[in-house]
């Protein structure tokens, strides 16, 4: 089989929306919405601590400014590419318009492996970026957060470099969120999109009648958003009997001691190596027996090779694009409950939403009050989206996508055709 990029699956799930909505909306109005507004490539040659000037590439890309500024994360690796880059600013484009914020589309690539970097040339790295890539990040144009290979201390830099070059103690409003909470980040911000993902979940299990407690999880991906929807899981009750990382993959049928896993993560900085577990490599983790697989890793990791030996009852798309289309259709044949990404992930921005109003407003919220309103708004859009499914007899992803893509093309047609 042809392998297929990430671009070419947002592209497909897309085609099949505009499908569904030919009745609703004009050919070139959906046309329109298909393509990015903006691709931009950018040369940046930061001085590294070896004294060297080193040429690195690094994009950002707004694909739909409809409902508002663009919203999206940093990516950085060795290996991101402006296709990668595309793909992502489009499913940020649907998910903002299905969580309900008054956001676009955007992302950005930076191609690096931070594994290689030692903190003071990431940080170099980081400002070197942000310097070069200034006249595009703007509260009401393009607005970045942490994604793969950054985190929160990186937003704090992005924020320090936007302020020193303007000779301000603070920037007027929020040009990046996931920052630091002591410079105006919000509490709560980088458990949000795993704690959504244990929300849908949960939401999914009352809506099959299925008893969450008890239950047994496999988690893709140990990084930021894997590892929090493994402990909010685990805090449901749920026993997590898998997980992977970069490094590899460990099961155990009766179940992980949690508390302990992560302090051996903490320790050791890898899953790998877990007293008791058996270790497995990553594709084979995907198709042990359990109720409920989370892919938190990378996309195109369920394909249409491994989907018939998916096991789990329900996939909650903790990653962006972790399912092809062509797998999609081989787990609804089978009757896997697929979280869709947009709804399932959709947590992270959802708090960014929140940092960017606390930020402009200048008012503070607690993590009490964050939590609060991230569980209603999941439980709320995941309601919406099986409800929309099930009237119009549709997949969990076609229905998501169809009320996502239905509100941009609202949001278009409001604005009117002439610029």
């Amino acid at each position: 089989m042809t392998a297929t990029s990430m671009l070419d699956n947002a592209l497909a799930n897309f085609d099949q929306t505009a499908r569904l909505l030919k009745k609703e909306f004009p050919a070139d109005l959906l046309t329109k919405m298909r393509d990015p507004k903006e691709r931009i490539e950018l040369r940046i040659s930061p001085e590294f601590s070896d004294g060297k000037s080193h040429t690195l590439r690094a994009f950002v890309v707004n694909h739909n400014r409809a409902l508002g500024p663009c919203k999206g994360g940093i990516r950085m690796t060795g290996s991101v590419t402006l296709d990668e880059v595309t793909a992502l600013a489009m499913e940020m484009t649907w998910k903002c318009a299905l969580i309900g914020v008054p956001f676009g589309g955007g992302k950005s690539g930076i191609v690096a492996d931070p594994a290689t970097l030692n903190p003071h040339d990431k940080e170099t790295l980081i400002r070197s970026f942000t310097r070069n890539a200034q006249r595009h990040i703007h509260p009401l144009v393009y607005i970045p957060a942490p994604d793969m290979g950054t985190n929160e201390q990186d937003m704090g830099y992005i924020k320090d470099a936007i302020t020193y070059s303007r000779g301000q103690a603070t920037t007027q409003g929020c040009y990046v969120t996931g920052k630091p909470v002591i410079l105006g980040g919000i509490p709560g911000r980088r458990e949000a999109t795993g704690r959504g993902v244990a929300t849908t979940v949960a939401a999914a299990f009352q809506t099959l009648g299925r008893q969450l407690q008890g239950a047994t999880a496999v988690v893709q991906g140990f990084g930021n958003v894997g590892s929090v929807a493994a402990a909010a899981l685990a805090e449901l009750g749920v026993k997590i009997v898998g997980v992977s990382d970069v490094h590899g993959a460990i099961y155990s049928k009766t179940g992980l001691d949690f508390p302990a896993l992560a302090a051996h993560v903490r320790q050791h900085r890898t899953v790998t190596g877990f007293p008791g577990a058996t270790k497995l490599t990553g594709t084979k983790l995907l198709t042990v027996p359990c109720d409920i697989l989370v892919p938190a890793a990378t996309g195109n990791q369920i394909t249409e090779q491994n989907a018939p030996r998916i096991q789990a009852r329900v996939v909650a798309e903790g990653a962006n694009g972790p399912t092809t289309p062509a797998a999609d259709r081989i787990l609804e044949k089978r009757g896997v409950f697929v979280i869709p990404d947009i709804l399932c992930n959709a947590g992270g921005v959802f708090v960014s939403y929140l940092e960017y109003t606390q930020e402009t407003q200048q008012e503070q919220m607690t993590e009490t009050e964050v939590r609060t309103r991230l569980t209603g708004r999941m439980q709320e859009k995941f309601a919406l989206v099986h409800q929309t499914a099930r009237s119009r007899r549709l997949s969990m992803r076609e229905a998501a996508m169809v009320l996502a893509v239905r509100n941009v093309a609202l949001a278009l047609q409001a604005r009117g055709s002439l610029p």
